[in-house]
């Protein structure tokens, strides 16, 4: 049964408040699991990462080896079907572009008062990043968090991966290849992640931990924020359309549908100002939902986090939208930009009718790695900043020290800090 709610209804508050603070994050409670973890990992470092292999990927890492052969990379992308290789290339090169035009500039002038003041920007020494084997296995997300280090100029690139048996999917291989990582690493998890924080024998640590993983992988970047940098602690996919009755239902139907199936807590959520139209896509996507190979799990989701909500027009849609602050948001109508002008909140945004958001899940060129769970409100898509750090320099002349020195001293002096006010004040005689 689709959830349905209407803006009119008397208790309409009430019900879009419970949709938007409803917890969609895994029940386990895995904070205390993860960090016994962690500090197992810290203390026993590859014996511990050998240890927690075989009791949750099954297999041993003396036996598989611990690191993959890049020929076994080369390998992978040479049996790569023509058609798949060529996409994954074009993907490649398209987020690629799209990423060479985030780096920022280095600056460095003069002000007024003879001051040199500038910035300079640069790369973090080393990145890991976190490739899932588990539920599913995503080269598209191997690009999308290679690519904006690679482009940053991130000098080393380590990479994990669970490896359930032993085996790793071989498109993940190929695209590592075309990335060019020839770091990897066959463990995953908290373990993992750990593992790239501290560091042990075999595996150095990094800078920068991003990648998208479970609820254990999330809370151990969580947890070693402030020892590395993260990129995000991403949560369950979200999408929000927002579309007018001339739409075609089955494709806005495909569209909800498209989240859904990721994952039991991922949302899906229709906008319209069409009560008809609403009708059409809940019935398309009961229809589509047996045909697909993930049927179980975008059954479940859509059931419990679905909904259509049936608003007086489309603009009374967006503050509703901007309450949700959703991961993917579309605007499937013949002209976006009045309601993209209103939007504070969102992930990315595909405007238009022609713009499903799973072509930005692959080659479109902004990155997919994106905030979820309301955090659009205070952050942003994982972009070549998450692997930079800016340093500022200045430098003063005589004259400059002259000229603002005397104001460095007063205020020293006020907050009660006389050796900062000397620091100052000597060079001033």
């Amino acid at each position: 049964m689709t959830h349905r709610l209407t803006t009119t209804s008397p208790d309409f508050a009430a019900a879009f408040t419970a949709l938007v603070d409803a917890r969609r994050e895994a029940d386990e409670d895995v904070s205390r699991d993860v960090a016994a973890i962690l500090k197992a990992v810290r203390a026993g470092g590859d014996a511990a990462l050998a240890d927690y292999t075989r009791r949750f990927d099954r297999h041993d890492l003396s036996a598989s080896g611990w690191a993959v052969d890049p020929a076994d990379c080369r390998a992978a992308l040479d049996a790569t079907p023509a058609a798949l290789r060529d996409a994954l290339e074009l993907a490649a090169a398209r987020i690629t572009t799209y990423h060479e035009k985030q780096k920022p500039q280095d600056s460095d002038g003069v002000d007024s008062a003879g001051v040199r003041l500038g910035a300079r920007w640069s790369a973090v020494d080393a990145a890991g990043l976190y490739v899932p084997g588990g539920r599913a296995a995503y080269p598209s997300s191997l690009l999308m968090n290679v690519i904006p280090a690679k482009v940053a100029g991130v000098r080393r690139i380590a990479m994990v991966t669970p490896t359930p048996g032993g085996a790793i999917n071989p498109l993940v291989l190929a695209a590592a290849q075309i990335a060019g990582i020839e770091e990897i690493w066959r463990v995953g998890g908290a373990q993992a992640v750990a593992a790239l924080a501290y560091g042990t024998d075999r595996i150095r640590p990094v800078d920068v931990i991003t990648g998208p993983g479970n609820a254990w992988v999330a809370e151990a970047k969580r947890q070693l924020y402030g020892v590395v940098g993260i990129d995000m602690v991403a949560g369950p996919s979200e999408i929000v359309v927002v579309a007018d009755g001339r739409n075609d239902p089955e494709w806005t139907a495909a569209d909800l549908l498209s989240q859904s199936e990721h994952d039991p807590t991922s949302q899906s959520i229709l906008f319209t100002d069409d009560a008809a139209f609403a009708d059409a896509v809940a019935a398309a996507v009961e229809r589509q939902i047996p045909a697909l190979s993930t049927h179980a799990v975008a059954a479940q989701s859509w059931a419990a986090n679905g909904a259509i909500i049936l608003v007086r027009d489309l603009a009374e849609a967006m503050p509703l939208v901007d309450r949700l602050a959703p991961e993917h948001l579309e605007l499937a109508v013949d002209d976006p930009e009045p309601l993209f002008a209103q939007v504070r909140h969102a992930g990315s945004v595909f405007l238009g009718r022609m713009t499903p958001e799973a072509v930005g899940d692959y080659v479109a060129g902004p990155n997919h790695v994106l905030p979820t769970g309301r955090r659009a409100r205070f952050s942003s898509g994982l972009s070549v900043l998450d692997f930079m750090k800016r340093t500022s320099f200045l430098s003063l002349s005589r004259d400059a020290i002259g000229a603002i020195g005397p104001a460095a001293v007063a205020l020293a002096q006020a907050e009660g800090l006389p050796a900062h006010a000397a620091s100052v004040a000597l060079r001033l005689k």
